[in-house]
């Protein structure tokens, strides 16, 4: 039994490791469930009485030299494995990509920026709305043809809920407050049922405005409207106004802005007629005044709409609408100079 115990240790001490296999070797066969030291254990019942208390303690001091050595390589094989990693834990760590801005909106909050600057805040509302604040308080009843113009989501009918089409219904919400006088622009999403392309979408941006006071005019509405495209476009931005039609204006009329690009002479962004369109702008009828419950006979207002996606398309010379909305980063990157 002194001989096998002596054998042993001698192994153990003389047992060469050569990497992670050789380690797992060595305590299978010293330290396993079915290791070399349990038959020792087993022939202790042969060994004279007085003599299997100085042979369990050998065992057992073989078993702690096994682990020890087991424990001692396992430290030293980390260590290698360690110094093997082509990782130089000294250099500075790789950055990671921090998001940014999306062009929309950023060019919302331009918008919104150059209006207050003359005293108009921002009003909000919801994009799921019932048929008096989308259509028939702004002058479009049932039977009127311009409802035919906005191909609408519906969600449920009798009562009409539906998508809001414009933000405009956001508008006849303030204006049924009654707090006199108003300046307001209306930002949000809105929704068409219409065929995507490089020039619609099924939901797009608009900015909305009103501002209703006594003896507000077409010329107070010209004012404004020239401020910010100057704000906008740049201090030599011109405009011109050309006669429309919407529903809850009355004069109506569509606004050009001069190209900048090509200074008014003509180029293919501005299809060689050296203007582009940027918004539709009125006097608020006078019926959508009184289903508001504001008296047209004391009262007048003018309002104002426009498509941020248009704005950005014209700020940043993109010719495709989609692009907004896909969420490709390549495209989106190309913006991070003007952040």
């Amino acid at each position: 039994m002194e001989d096998k115990i002596k054998e042993l240790s001698q192994q153990i001490e003389e047992f060469k490791i050569e990497g992670k296999e050789t380690l797992e070797k060595f305590r299978i066969q010293f330290l396993g469930s079915k290791n070399v030291l349990k038959d020792l254990f087993a022939e202790i019942r042969n060994v004279a009485a007085d003599k299997r208390k100085e042979v369990g303690q050998s065992i057992n001091s073989l078993k702690t030299q096994a682990q020890n050595k087991f424990d001692s390589l396992s430290d030293s094989s980390e260590e290698a494995e360690e110094q093997k990693s082509d990782i130089d834990l000294t250099l500075p760590g790789e950055g990671f990509k921090l998001g940014s801005r999306h062009p929309l909106s950023l060019v919302n909050e331009e918008i919104i920026e150059i209006f207050s600057k003359i005293g108009f805040n921002v009003s909000e509302g919801p994009e799921v709305e019932d048929d008096w604040h989308n259509f028939t308080g702004l002058n479009l009843p049932d039977e009127h043809p311009a409802r035919d113009m906005q191909d609408t989501f519906f969600i449920e009918k009798d009562p009409d809920w539906l998508l809001r089409t414009h933000t405009s219904s956001v508008q006849m919400r303030v204006m049924e407050a009654k707090e006199l006088p108003i300046r307001t622009i209306t930002p949000g999403r809105v929704y068409r049922n219409e065929a995507i392309s490089a020039r619609a979408h099924c939901f797009f941006h608009q900015v909305e405005g009103i501002y209703i006071d006594k003896k507000v005019s077409f010329a107070d509405l010209k004012q404004t409207i020239e401020y910010f495209a100057k704000e906008m476009f740049g201090e030599h931005a011109k405009i011109r106004l050309r006669p429309s039609y919407f529903p809850f204006t009355e004069p109506s009329a569509e606004v050009d802005v001069s190209c900048s690009l090509c200074n008014t002479k003509g180029c293919n962004v501005c299809k060689y007629t050296g203007w582009l369109e940027i918004l539709g702008c009125g006097m608020i009828d006078p019926n959508v005044l009184k289903n508001a419950g504001i008296d047209p006979n004391e009262y007048s207002g003018f309002a104002f709409g426009m498509g941020i996606e248009r704005m950005a398309m014209l700020k940043y010379e993109v010719k495709d609408l989609r692009m907004w909305s896909e969420n490709d980063i390549r495209f989106l990157d190309q913006f991070k100079a003007t952040w």
